[in-house]
């Protein structure tokens, strides 16, 4: 939208300069053949009586061709000027439109120094470069996501032929089906964060707002994710009272899952994840803190973006998806979220109105 008016605005601003440029040859090329024919008449090559050696009707037909000759030349370069910068805008928005995400506008010296055209030029650049790095994202979200997905298959497919094999112990049994299981709700879960942001991407209006018990929501979640944090052993202080909101609360439900389950993955064994709900006037605060590495400012910046993974080594279990579809949901609720990590504590704060009607 920001390049659509900065182009509207240079646009209006070539033309202007353009009008500006060729009135003032005009009337420059009128007041030089006034001149030049008051000096013709002040040497007698001319005379208002017409006995000269020139007529005034051939001086006059001159002076109709230089001032079209000069007209046209005139036109003929400032038209180009403009033509020539719009053909070169052109070109870089079709490489970018063709994939090429390398694609870069630069004028040269002279016009850069204009303000219209140093802000066209930076809006463009920094466009492309965004479409470039979700270009990488996703590709490096379709690579981890299929190596993600085929993992528990994997898994699953192993642990059912040794099952079918039979020969198996009680305890054995119980095992390979406790994989299967956990493989299966691991699968599930992908599948589900995918279609809940595809979902969310799609929905422009928020609808099913009712009034329910925020507090007791985040109860549930946090006993539905309790194999999670049973397993790593982790503490959790949620002394917060009890909170009502107007939202849609599946959607809302999605939110504190997601935020839940990255404290538990960032979490080192035996941490601690802190839940807090304040009162602000007419809006209610949430916070999802959990002890361990910190994020550093970079990813901070980066970490709500769509297949976004602060851990480069994708050591830890994720695809990039939770905290885009957590963004989409808070806007879609006209509220806010921030992270902040410092002293070996990561908190998201999620900021949302208390009183939210249906759109």
């Amino acid at each position: 939208m920001r390049l659509k008016r900065q182009g509207q605005k240079t646009g209006i601003g070539l033309n202007f300069a353009i009008s500006l440029a060729v009135f003032c040859i005009q009337f420059i090329t009128i007041f030089m053949s006034a001149v030049f024919t008051y000096l013709l008449i002040q040497l007698g090559v001319i005379s208002a009586g017409g006995d000269t050696e020139l007529s005034m009707g051939h001086i006059i037909l001159f002076m109709v061709v230089i001032s079209n000759a000069i007209g046209s030349m005139v036109a003929f370069v400032a038209i180009r000027i403009p033509l020539k910068f719009v053909s070169h805008i052109i070109h870089q928005i079709n490489r970018l439109a063709s994939g090429d995400f390398q694609a870069r506008l630069h004028f040269n010296s002279a016009v850069s120094r204009h303000p219209s055209f140093a802000e066209l030029s930076e809006s463009f650049n920094k466009m492309a470069e965004e479409l470039g790095n979700t270009e990488v994202l996703r590709s490096d979200f379709i690579n981890n996501f299929s190596h993600e997905f085929k993992t528990p298959i994997v898994s699953i497919a192993g642990f059912a032929k040794l099952l079918k094999r039979g020969n198996l112990t009680e305890e054995q049994k119980k095992e390979y089906l406790d994989v299967i299981e956990e493989e299966s709700l691991r699968l599930s879960y992908m599948a589900t964060n995918v279609l809940s942001l595809t979902q969310v991407e799609n929905q422009t209006i928020l609808t099913d707002v009712s009034r329910f018990n925020l507090s007791e929501q985040l109860r549930s979640c946090i006993l539905l994710l309790v194999d999670k944090w049973e397993k790593k052993e982790l503490d959790f202080e949620v002394e917060f009272g009890e909170y009502m909101i107007s939202a849609n609360e599946e959607l809302l439900k999605q939110v504190w899952i997601n935020l839940i389950d990255n404290a538990i993955k960032f979490s080192p064994n035996g941490g601690v994840i802190e839940i807090d709900i304040e009162d602000q006037a007419d809006q209610v605060s949430v916070s999802v803190a959990n002890s361990g590495e910190e994020i550093s400012l970079e990813n901070q910046k980066r970490i709500f973006n769509k297949f976004y993974q602060a851990d480069g080594s994708h050591s830890i279990e994720g695809n990039g998806i939770g905290l885009a579809v957590v963004k989409r949901v808070v806007d879609l609720h006209s509220g806010r979220v921030a992270v902040h990590s410092e002293h070996n504590i990561t908190a998201f704060t999620v900021m949302l109105p208390k009183n939210l009607r249906n759109s």
